[in-house]
């Protein structure tokens, strides 16, 4: 991310700063990786660090199907049912030791508590819904196609404007940035990114609440929610600057790379972590070239799980394919279109299918909520008809 500011900031970092009655606002220095890495400050109205109680933790840590078959695999993402209460509606479905991939589909806004997940950024992708992402750092609105990036730690709020609403949650155990192939030396993406700066959305609206009173925060840290009260409510910053911030990105706004024959994957990769890949599939023209084969080849996963989730369109290499199903093709085998596809999509000018698709360099795990959606007959889909 860049540099920003929102608010009222003194004019130099870690100096008195008061407000109107003469009393100091509290700086709290939000940093990553430590003092090394990216980091923010903001000014609170109250001191960040009054608790009043402290309750039970309870366990969110998911049960995992030790299945050592290798063999593709295919989830019906919307099998997922609707539950009123964002956490308990998430429910995670592939996870490893760097991510952890989760359906959600929450009907009601997060009215009487905040969630902070203090293990992981998150990246909420908004596949049904819209509404507005509340933080410590100001307002995100955010509607379909939205990417919503979350960096660990911090404090927020989903407020949705209908009961209708899917999500695609990917967990991340280190940050989730921009492609280093993106950007300079000095952080600035490059001309040859398929998105700039001018598309991603920051904060807005920062409405400071000096309020008191019991705020029930629910904190998540190794696979445990902490529920625990404050007396001070966690958006009372004034103002704020840094790198590290909530930010929104529609996938709609990701230009594709296109050529004369097909392109591999990593044209469309959109987020990066330690530990895997986001990429976007949209809306593109197909290949030029006057014998290109639109349809992707075979391929070998040989040092990667691939998941791809789909969101909406047409895809010219898979038959059958529903909102919100998501395929894993386990790194060791190959993979590729279905029969019939690749001769039928010669000739095509175009596609339009959406999809998100996560590239882990490490096997993925299914949790018990994946095998309850598992099409069990999926690896059979490639045999001729």
């Amino acid at each position: 991310m860049h540099y920003y500011c929102l608010g009222e900031i003194p004019p130099k970092r870690h100096t008195q700063f008061r407000k109107p009655d003469g009393s100091l606002y509290h700086e709290e220095l939000f940093s990553t990786e430590g003092f090394s890495d990216l980091h923010s400050n903001l000014y609170h109205c109250n001191a960040p660090t009054q608790i009043r109680q402290v309750d039970e933790p309870y366990s969110v840590k998911p049960k995992l199907i030790h299945d050592k078959q290798l063999k593709p695999r295919s989830l019906m993402g919307f099998q997922i049912q609707p539950e009123d209460d964002y956490l308990k509606s998430r429910k995670p479905v592939l996870v490893n030791q760097d991510c952890s991939i989760s359906l959600a589909a929450p009907k009601q806004s997060m009215t009487d508590y905040f969630f902070k997940n203090a293990d992981a950024d998150e990246c909420i992708f908004i596949h049904r819904g819209e509404g507005i992402l509340h933080t410590m750092y100001g307002e995100l609105a955010f509607e379909y196609g939205d990417y919503l990036v979350i960096p660990r730690g911090t404090t927020y709020k989903l407020e949705f404007k209908s009961e209708d609403n899917r999500l695609f949650i990917v967990e991340s155990y280190s940050p989730i940035i921009t492609p280093n192939r993106y950007r300079n030396k000095f952080g600035q993406l490059m001309e040859h990114a398929p998105f700039c700066e001018r598309d991603i959305r920051k904060p807005q609206n920062l409405n400071p609440k000096d309020e008191k009173g019991n705020f029930l925060f629910y904190i998540k840290k190794q696979e445990m929610i902490y529920p625990y009260h404050y007396q001070n409510h966690p958006f009372d910053v004034v103002g704020w600057d840094g790198f590290v911030y909530p930010y929104a990105f529609s996938i709609h706004n990701f230009e594709p790379i296109t050529g004369r024959v097909h392109q591999p994957p990593p044209v469309h990769q959109t987020f990066s972590s330690r530990g895997f890949v986001i990429c976007s599939f949209v809306p593109r023209l197909f290949d030029y070239h006057p014998l290109a084969i639109p349809a992707p080849y075979n391929h070998s996963n040989i040092d990667s799980d691939e998941v791809l989730y789909y969101v909406d369109g047409d895809f010219m290499s898979r038959k059958h394919v529903e909102h919100g199903m998501i395929s894993l093709h386990p790194g060791g085998i190959p993979h590729g279109p279905h029969p019939g596809t690749v001769e039928k999509s010669i000739g095509a000018k175009e596609t339009h299918e959406l999809a998100v698709m996560v590239d882990t360099f490490r096997p993925l795990l299914m949790t018990e909520h994946a095998a309850n959606i598992e099409d069990q007959s999926y690896y059979l889909s490639w045999l001729e008809d």
